[in-house]
């Protein structure tokens, strides 16, 4: 699925279902982390929260989701989080 058909889930600015199938699934994840959340900023629980509440009810799982994608880190006591820089493609590199 390409990055414009992640639009196809959400109906109103919301989204309709997290998707089941996985690789549709890590699209949206992707697409979530850069639209929700700036590089090099911290948020709190709340803030992450309110952020996907934004787009879903269940942001608890989508919360979840993005941790364990490695898309947002987490501080061992929960309590701020960061969106994760991509790694650097080898590509780039020379």
């Amino acid at each position: 699925m390409p990055a414009t058909d992640v639009r196809r889930l959400f109906a109103g600015g919301r989204l309709v279902a997290i998707p089941r199938r996985a690789a549709r699934r890590e699209q949206l994840l992707d697409h979530l982390a850069r639209t929700l959340f700036e590089p090099g900023r911290t948020y709190t629980e709340p803030e992450v929260n309110e952020a996907l509440a934004a787009v879903h009810e269940d942001f608890p799982a989508l919360r979840r989701y993005l941790v364990e994608s490695g898309r947002l880190t987490r501080t061992r006591d929960g309590g701020s989080y960061r969106r994760a820089e991509p790694p650097a493609d080898p590509a780039d590199a020379g």
